[in-house]
């Protein structure tokens, strides 16, 4: 299975602002929802190219509520995800899977409740009615996941708590195989995402 996880901007509760919209909750509505790290989404689909169908699908969300979008196939990887950009190129056929590995994005994870703050602030305790700009939809307080905290989201879908955060990328080549150390930060373990030769410049 290709599993598909949504990481939201900073200041963004990403499982309000998806769930709380008609057409991204359709979208979503027939895959079990996991919560890998904090303030994401994560599913699994049948294959690489249903993987970034559905990124397609959920493009007008992702431009506005996500930081990153990645992508995991056990054909390429068992533990490196890949960038939305990658996996389109690998799907329409433009790289093969073994020239993938040599540009990455290395992110550390951190326990929730050390260190810094989390990244996503609360923004579901208004009851606001809001209209997104140029948005196909309004979000309004009969929303079902309106008003809720993140804590009451997760358990509303069913989604378990996570318990770790990612912090700040570094960027590296693999020599020989093996991703340099992460030394930004001391962090418990990394999250390793495969990126475009663009993406790494």
């Amino acid at each position: 299975m290709t599993r598909v996880c949504l990481i939201g901007e900073a200041g963004t509760n990403l499982q309000y602002e998806l769930l709380s919209r008609e057409t991204a909750r359709e979208a979503l509505s027939t895959y079990d929802l996991e919560r890998p790290v904090e303030n994401s989404l994560a599913v699994r689909t049948v294959s690489i190219g249903a993987a970034v169908s559905l990124l397609n699908d959920l493009n007008w969300y992702l431009t506005r509520f996500v930081d990153e979008a990645l992508v995991q196939d056990p054909s390429i990887s068992d533990e490196d995800w890949l960038s939305r950009s990658l996996a389109t190129q690998l799907r329409n056929g433009d790289l093969e899977p073994e020239a993938t590995a040599e540009f990455c994005k290395v992110y550390g994870l951190e326990r929730v409740g050390a260190g810094s703050e989390p990244a996503a602030d609360d923004a579901t305790g208004t009851g606001d009615s809001r209209t997104d700009a140029a948005g196909p939809e309004t979000v309004t307080e009969s929303d079902p996941a309106a008003g809720m905290n993140d804590s009451e989201e997760a358990e509303r879908a069913g989604v378990a708590e996570p318990t770790h955060r990612l912090v700040e990328p570094l960027y590296v080549r693999r020599v020989d195989g093996d991703v340099p150390a992460y030394d930004l930060r001391d962090v418990e373990d990394t999250l390793v995402v495969r990126v475009t030769e663009a993406e790494y410049s």
